[in-house]
């Protein structure tokens, strides 16, 4: 136990540092409708409510924000990730030019035996709801620059390109393509040779905001082949249909709090119940068809 603890720290340690004090040091950003809320870089949150989104094309200084939220379960894309986790992300833009670190401090399910930090480096470009981004996914179990392809099972790190389009603030739909195209993506095909998967991951979304403060969104996502999605069964599917509403509570001049509450369903693993079960065995993870989270976060605003 005591070894598991020294081991949690060292790792921890720089997360939290290079995460939590952009964080608290930050005390000017620009406001943020957060949609998505645990499970990617705050980049994808800014550009998943449009009002921010098209905010951004008039930014022509330097900006930085941050936000650090507890979350009850670590949910991404269709896919339930991990249990409990502490994620935080300091950002800073000029001219629509940005750079994003997001980290995750969290346990793969609730037995609390083990934790799995992540962090993601993101730089992009933003302007007239377009956003073209680069994600690096830094998950500690290999060498920081260790870009090699890895099957199912086996730790790495990843990277993946992004664009996104926003309509317009009247019409606030949204829609992204993101593709793997380095580290850790590979499965055996039928002749035991190890694949990239180029793992694809294509959304449509919605998000409403009130002038109460309470905001509606709504995502459905799918995979046009075999890919991390459906952990690389099967080929073409909808693997995410995603619904989420939180509140803001603006407790000061550059501070504020929101509650949010999700519900996402994989629609793929209730088709396919061998890929859910062989999913559910291996990861030990909260249902994979249906899953929920509660997520209670402190951000800054202008």
């Amino acid at each position: 136990m005591k070894k598991r603890y020294n081991n949690f720290w060292k790792v921890a340690t720089p997360v939290i540092i290079a995460g939590v004090l952009p964080f608290l040091f930050s005390s000017r950003a620009f406001a943020q409708e957060e949609g998505r809320i645990s499970t990617d870089t705050v980049t994808e949150i800014q550009t998943a409510d449009p009002v921010a989104a098209r905010r951004l094309k008039h930014q022509k200084e330097f900006s930085y924000g941050a936000f650090a939220s507890i979350e009850s379960n670590y949910l991404w894309r269709g896919l339930n990730l991990g249990g409990l986790s502490l994620q935080s992300s300091a950002n800073i833009s000029y001219w629509g030019v940005y750079l994003d670190m997001w980290w995750n401090l969290g346990v793969p399910d609730y037995g609390f035996k083990a934790f799995q930090p992540e962090v993601d480096l993101t730089f992009g470009f933003r302007r007239w709801g377009l956003d073209i981004c680069a994600m690096y996914v830094y998950n500690f179990n290999k060498g920081f620059f260790d870009f090699s392809n890895y099957p199912p099972g086996s730790g790495g790190n990843g990277l993946e390109v992004r664009g996104r389009y926003t309509v317009s603030d009247k019409i606030p739909l949204s829609f992204l393509w993101a593709t793997k195209v380095s580290a850790k993506d590979g499965y055996y095909d039928e002749s035991g040779e190890l694949k990239r998967a180029w793992s694809t991951y294509i959304e449509v979304s919605y998000t409403h905001t009130f002038k109460n403060g309470l905001s509606l969104y709504g995502a459905v996502g799918m995979t046009p082949w075999r890919s991390i999605y459906t952990y690389y069964y099967g080929g073409a599917m909808v693997n995410n249909i995603d619904l989420r509403c939180w509140k803001k509570w603006v407790v000061s001049k550059h501070c504020g709090i929101q509650l949010t509450g999700q519900l996402m369903l994989n629609p793929y693993f209730m088709t396919d119940r061998t890929a859910a079960e062989a999913v559910y065995s291996h990861h030990q993870l909260g249902s994979p068809q249906l899953n929920g989270n509660i997520g209670v976060k402190v951000f800054l605003i202008k």
